[in-house]
């Protein structure tokens, strides 16, 4: 949402599930450590806006690499969004919840992939540019893979989160 708009792309879309109603997602990207985009805090606010117009369920995607970024902006949305969850850092994080006005908050959900890895990197390899300062060709890792999510549970008329919890699927 938070990129130039001469990029392809509307940055959240509603969709029409039928008789569950609709629901809306949009995606944005930090600032902090990443590149200069529009403020994220802003676009939300606008974007949420425009989704209110057909729904009370929304889904955000927060694209980011700070911790503190993730979490107020989760403040900031709290009440008027459904769920915002956390993607970059391919690490999940143990602090999955309801905050107080019934978004549903987790700092970074996780990846999907190999977690005999340094997310998702051949660990060999990631431990040598760590070491020597110099790129190596990126190669992923394959073994013990995991599939990373939330279970969300939202009641349609409010737009507030009912149930929410973290899970890692074991090895598949």
């Amino acid at each position: 949402m938070n990129y130039p708009a001469e990029n392809p792309g509307n940055g959240f879309v509603v969709y029409d599930l039928g008789e569950k109603g609709k629901v809306g997602v949009l995606n944005l990207q930090g600032w902090v450590y990443m590149q200069s985009l529009d403020c994220s805090f802003k676009k939300a606010d606008w974007a949420i806006g425009k989704i209110h117009e057909q729904t009370k369920v929304i889904f955000v995607d927060m694209h980011a690499e700070a911790t503190a970024e993730k979490v107020a902006l989760g403040w900031h949305l709290d009440g008027r969004i459904t769920a915002l969850v956390g993607t970059h850092t391919h690490i999940q994080t143990a602090d999955a919840r309801i905050l107080p006005r019934g978004t549903a908050y987790i700092t970074d959900v996780g990846m999907t992939g190999p977690y005999d890895s340094v997310i998702g990197l051949k660990k060999e390899i990631a431990i040598r540019r760590f070491l020597y300062q110099t790129p190596y060709k990126y190669e992923m890792a394959s073994h013990d893979v995991r599939l990373c999510g939330v279970y969300l549970q939202a009641d349609t008329e409010t737009g507030q989160a009912v149930k929410f919890e973290s899970f890692i699927y074991p090895s598949f």
